[in-house]
């Protein structure tokens, strides 16, 4: 189960220091559940990575599915920041998704200063992939 997404915020606002925040979101990371072998595929990557991140998609049935998505990195820091998005996206309908705004979320919590510009990239590719399987979950259930 992962670590809700208010948690993380409450978590988030009582480490003043970078370096507790950089160790709590590897905590996150290591929180996720097993990432089944067989759906490290291509199909799965996300690209514009510079670590390798896997996301899997279900959703439910209805005009507004729930989406759940289960991801995986090989870098500790960049499975932290699949345990975040994990938190801020599944379990939500589709149209909740569409209108959840990542960045701001990034912000509130600090990260945005805080990532190298290849991990910005890519954490933006995970949540652009997100937000298609979304899309993409709608325009098939109307």
């Amino acid at each position: 189960m992962t670590t809700p997404i208010q948690t993380i915020r409450d978590d988030f606002s009582l480490l003043d220091e970078w370096e507790d925040r950089y160790r709590y979101v590897i905590e996150l990371g290591e929180g996720l559940p097993p990432f089944p072998e067989a759906e490290r595929t291509a199909a799965n990557k996300v690209p514009g990575c510079v670590s390798q991140v896997w996301l899997t998609t279900q959703h439910g049935a209805g005009a507004d599915p729930v989406i759940s998505f289960q991801g995986d990195s090989d870098a500790h820091i960049v499975r932290g920041l699949v345990a975040i998005m994990l938190a801020l996206f599944s379990d939500r309908r589709a149209s909740e998704i569409q209108g959840t705004d990542a960045e701001a979320t990034l912000k509130e919590l600090g990260l945005d200063e805080h990532l190298s510009p290849q991990r910005a990239n890519g954490l933006r590719s995970m949540v652009k992939r997100i937000k298609r399987d979304a899309e993409a979950a709608l325009r098939q259930m109307a």
